[in-house]
């Protein structure tokens, strides 16, 4: 499957999800990253006006599960999130975020995922970890 294909099917698997209501979107995807843009409104807003820590996780898990997704056998297994961790460094109140996820582990059975959120300037938002566990399909 080339990039513009793997994209669009990740695009699509959002419909009737959180992923469609925050407007997350993939937009690249790499051997080794994945990478998902999410607009900056006062949808996903805390009260003060800022990204709200929540959406930031939902962002985070949504690439991080993505990532993992596609490295796994889709008609044999499942993944499912375990933990995530997330460090708020810095506040945004518009434009976009960019959240990458690389691999810091693929075991068999877990997968440890370092989820980068940037700003449209490449200022690092949050930093965030994923833990998946991978369960074989009955």
């Amino acid at each position: 499957m080339d990039k513009l294909d793997l994209l669009n099917k990740l695009n699509s698997l959002n419909k009737n999800s959180l992923e469609k209501t925050l407007e997350i979107e993939f937009i690249d995807v790499g051997e080794d990253f994945l990478i998902a843009k999410m607009p900056v409104t006062s949808k996903v807003h805390q009260p003060d006006g800022v990204l709200h820590g929540g959406a930031t996780a939902a962002l985070a898990e949504s690439v991080g599960s993505a990532a993992s997704y596609f490295s796994i056998d889709n008609n044999n297994q499942m993944i499912r999130g375990t933990m995530i961790s997330v460090n708020h460094l810095k506040g945004i109140s518009k434009g976009f975020v960019y959240a990458k996820a690389s691999p810091v582990h693929k075991g068999r059975t877990t997968q440890l995922w370092k989820i980068e959120i940037k700003d449209e300037n490449d200022n690092l938002i949050s930093y965030c970890k994923l833990s998946t566990i991978i369960f074989n399909k009955k």
